[in-house]
């Protein structure tokens, strides 16, 4: 029980107490009758499921239920008893209303018929009252708990790694920069730069791609670590697959090797996936009823399948030989798109994938040389319909070959001279990988866009709410 006696939704729902008197607060969702009886579908964001209210009109004051429409806001008492009708076990016979808040039906956006969800990214602040945004963010919310609760329970470490950053962990490029300089007069060197040296942190910096290598250096100290916070990418990507604010969870763990780290994807997948099937039961099933028919299915084939290891020369043969026709020509050394990873997977193996030593040259600088010299010990993790939703690698922990492949790349060793460092003094074999946790809530909650499984998505010309 709540403050002021409340029960919410969600518990009264599963009670077997009836015939006791009980108070519930929320928002109206639907409101029909009749000039005798009223019933009133209220919801409190606990559950998908709503409780009914039923109302005897002759006992309420007629302009007070007038007032009260969807999305109007409500706190209600009266008596938990089974309920008459179908579709649910319990309801409240009403004995009183309180109206906190109104919502005039006339500008209220949200109204019973069904609203498209481009419509609803325009109303951001109001779509978590939605059925639909409802169960995504309560599935949300299942999923970041059970990531802290699957590396706590196995000893690793939760590290803070910086959100603004001088160094460009993917070489991508793509960065948000983070300046006091007045932008309509910045300071300029001698020789008409902007002159940084001026700026509040003293040199250029920006908003992090990722924590990966700071989180290197908690795992070379610490055994094993993640980060899980926001990272930002400056792409002007307007795809459904693509966030400029959206979060990371980054394992890195000592004395690991492609292997183990391999080992730790698969375990740590199996283990979100089947978390939300024990724990987001409801919310699951309205979202494959509404959005996604083989919904529940697929989170089960990734559950009850073993994971396939394939190097990434194996894959390609597989994919020039498949006689399949794909949008984009497959060769040797570039890099794999949605529809060749989802090939992989849905058609060929018809089981999720590793995809394991990729060409040096289409992946990062950090990640251990191979003996062939021209692959590195990557890995992808690919799944149905979304393709990869993890990136990792062994990285290098030789201080030459490190090195070598910084100066190939041209990376400033001014920006890295710290993670350089790290070889210099006890190095040791290490690996990690990240998992974009929008790409996951894709895969667990059926949704098409990555904008929906987000509260206030951060896209090309859009910062809204």
């Amino acid at each position: 029980m709540l403050s002021g006696g409340r029960i919410k939704i969600v518990d009264l729902l599963k009670t077997t107490e009836l015939d006791r008197d009980v108070v519930v607060k929320g928002w109206v969702r639907t409101k029909r009758g009749n000039k005798n009886v009223a019933f009133i579908a209220l919801n409190d964001g606990s559950s998908i499921n709503n409780i009914q209210l039923v109302i005897d009109v002759a006992h309420f004051d007629e302009a007070l239920l007038r007032r009260i429409t969807t999305g109007a806001c409500i706190c209600a008492e009266g008596k938990l008893v089974a309920s008459q009708g179908a579709g649910q076990g319990v309801e409240i016979q009403t004995r009183s209303i309180e109206l906190y808040g109104a919502a005039d039906p006339e500008t209220y956006p949200l109204q019973k018929k069904g609203h498209s969800l481009e419509f609803l990214r325009e109303i951001a602040y109001l779509r978590p009252r939605t059925n639909t945004f409802g169960a995504v963010l309560r599935i949300r919310h299942a999923m970041a708990y059970a990531i802290h609760k699957y590396f706590n329970d196995r000893g690793f470490f939760y590290l803070h790694t910086p959100l603004i950053t001088g160094s460009d962990a993917e070489g991508a490029g793509a960065m948000f920069s983070v300046t006091t300089l007045d932008l309509n007069n910045p300071p300029r060197t001698p020789d008409g730069k902007v002159d940084y040296s001026q700026d509040f942190f003293g040199k250029p910096c920006n908003l992090t791609v990722s924590g990966q290598l700071e989180g290197e250096l908690g795992a070379l100290a610490m055994g094993q670590i993640y980060t899980f916070g926001p990272t930002f990418r400056a792409e002007n990507s307007n795809t459904p697959r693509h966030l400029a604010e959206f979060w990371m969870i980054e394992p890195e763990v000592a004395f690991y090797e492609l292997e183990d780290n391999m080992e730790l994807a698969e375990d740590f997948l199996k283990y979100l996936i089947r978390y939300a099937l024990d724990h987001c039961e409801d919310d699951l099933a309205f979202l494959q009823k509404m959005y996604d028919p083989e919904l529940i299915e697929r989170l089960k084939f990734v559950v009850d399948n073993e994971f396939i290891r394939l190097d990434y020369s194996v894959g390609i043969k597989i994919l020039m030989e498949s006689g399949q026709k794909f949008e984009f020509p497959v060769s040797w050394g570039l890099d794999l798109q949605s529809e060749h990873e989802r090939f992989l997977v849905e058609k060929h193996f018809k089981k999720p994938v590793i995809l394991i030593n990729y060409p040096k040259e289409i992946k990062a600088f950090y990640m251990k040389l191979n003996e062939d010299g021209k692959t590195v010990r990557a890995m992808d993790v690919l799944f149905p319909k979304i393709g990869e939703i993890i990136g990792g690698s062994q990285r290098e922990d030789n201080y030459d070959k490190l090195k070598q492949r910084i100066e190939e790349l041209h990376i400033p060793e001014k920006d890295v001279w710290w993670y350089l460092d790290t070889r210099r003094w006890g190095s040791a074999p290490h690996s990690g990988f990240g998992l974009g946790f929008e790409r996951l809530l894709l895969f667990v909650t059926g949704m098409a866009n990555i904008r929906d499984v987000i509260p206030f998505p951060r896209t090309p010309k859009n910062a809204d709410f």
